[in-house]
């Protein structure tokens, strides 16, 4: 999401044709397409999809992440992505009411409840788990699209310049719920319906190609 400022004004005629000119201050704006498009669009595209980040209008996605984590991602952000958060309370510009209505109509609008009632959702959280055992998970069912060692020619998982920019809540996201816009598919789609172990095992395995930080700090002369 890009965090943007909202300033919507208005234009009515009163006696002799006299224009006024009505302003909403940013943390007045209640209209969901307002506050998506000022905030969400840069990066999620204007129809929730076709763009650089993360596609919300997709019912799998939010199937999985449910509305009540939705709202916290947005009212935080998510550490390590560019994921920003929105909250004042968090330096962010929208209130908690905004940030409630941006989270109900995105479900309300992108969300198909009624196709997950009988599916057993993998949890959206969940720890790392063996990256031994995620080399073997990883070969059996993402090795066709990405290459036995991760590093195929649609790009590579386990280039430690990418993992620097995703995080791995990031990773087992995009296991479970694919990309849509990218033609990745999710978790039930690969050579067999993948277990919760499996996927935390085979997102370990590819964050442990992750570079060591190196905290060591120059001194100044």
């Amino acid at each position: 999401m890009k965090r943007g400022v909202l300033l919507l004004s208005a234009l009515s005629f009163a006696g002799c044709g006299e224009r006024v000119e009505q302003f909403v201050m940013p943390d007045q704006v209640t209209d969901f397409q307002a506050l998506y498009e000022g905030n969400c669009a840069g990066c999620h595209g204007f129809d929730g999809r076709h763009g650089a980040a993360r596609p919300l209008n997709d019912s799998v996605f939010l199937a999985v992440i449910g509305k009540e984590t939705l709202r916290d991602v947005i009212t935080n952000g998510r550490k390590g992505t560019g994921m920003p958060a929105f909250a004042q309370k968090a330096g962010g510009g929208l209130t908690d009411q905004q940030i409630a209505i941006v989270a109900d109509q995105i479900e309300a609008r992108w969300a198909r409840p009624q196709e997950f009632a009988s599916i057993a959702l993998p949890p959206y959280r969940a720890d790392l788990g063996d990256p031994k055992m995620g080399e073997e998970v990883f070969r059996k069912q993402c090795a066709m699209c990405h290459g036995r060692e991760g590093s195929s020619k649609i790009g590579s998982l386990v280039d430690p310049s990418f993992l620097a920019l995703v995080s791995d809540q990031s990773l087992r996201t995009s296991v479970i719920a694919g990309r849509s816009d990218r033609g990745m598919p999710d978790w039930r789609k690969h050579s067999g319906v993948m277990t919760p172990q499996e996927i935390a095992d085979v997102v370990a395995w590819i964050s442990s190609h992750r570079a060591p930080v190196n905290l060591t700090q120059r001194g100044t002369k």
